[in-house]
């Protein structure tokens, strides 16, 4: 890495040996993809209320020449990640997996359909929500991103396909045009092996 490991922890205490579990992941990183240039974790417990319990939230951010590849794991995606070690092998796998899909691309292993990525929607509060892709990642929408339709009428698990903006907003990732499609017409794994 060109770039040291940069580790941040929000709104939860430094632990030792959290730190050494993430160290020793980002350490096999490279056997996926050896140009990385830097990588970025961040380690967080949001608020929740009582009633809900204290899940971790990891997001890793790698750089590799002229791409930045983006895992975040956010609370209630799974059910089990009241334990960071368990937050962050879920993270990493699928880091793995983004990293190894990244290098097949650039070896030309595999090619990509034509067409705009598709996800489903996996939160939505009253001005924005989210949509998981089919590689993992998830991207903020608003309501005035969404054509052939209305916010309102988008439910969660509903498919859609999107466009993802340049650069990143406050959320991060943003979808600049999302439109509902047809559960059926969502096709989890876009790619033709070679």
């Amino acid at each position: 890495m060109d770039i040291p490991l940069e580790i941040a922890w929000l709104n939860v205490e430094k632990s030792e040996t959290v730190e050494a579990r993430i160290r020793e992941r980002v350490e096999k990183l490279p056997r996926y993809f050896n140009r990385i240039n830097s990588c970025r974790i961040a380690v967080e417990m949001p608020h929740r209320s009582q009633h809900h319990g204290k899940e971790f939230h990891i997001r890793i951010e790698v750089r590799v020449p002229e791409h930045e590849l983006v895992v975040s794991n956010n609370p209630g995606d799974r059910r089990d990640h009241y334990d960071a070690h368990l937050a962050i092998r879920d993270a990493f796998d699928a880091m793995d997996r983004r990293l190894e899909e990244h290098s097949r691309k650039m070896r030309g292993e595999v090619k990509t359909l034509s067409g705009p990525p598709q996800g489903t929607v996996v939160r939505k509060f009253a001005e924005y929500g989210f949509v998981k892709m089919s590689d993992g990642q998830e991207v903020y929408f608003a309501p005035n991103a969404v054509v052939s339709g209305d916010f309102a009428d988008l439910e969660v698990g509903a498919a859609v396909e999107l466009t993802v903006a340049e650069g990143e907003g406050a959320m991060g990732p943003q979808a600049s045009m999302v439109r509902p499609i047809s559960n059926v017409a969502v096709d989890a794994d876009r790619r033709l092996d070679i």
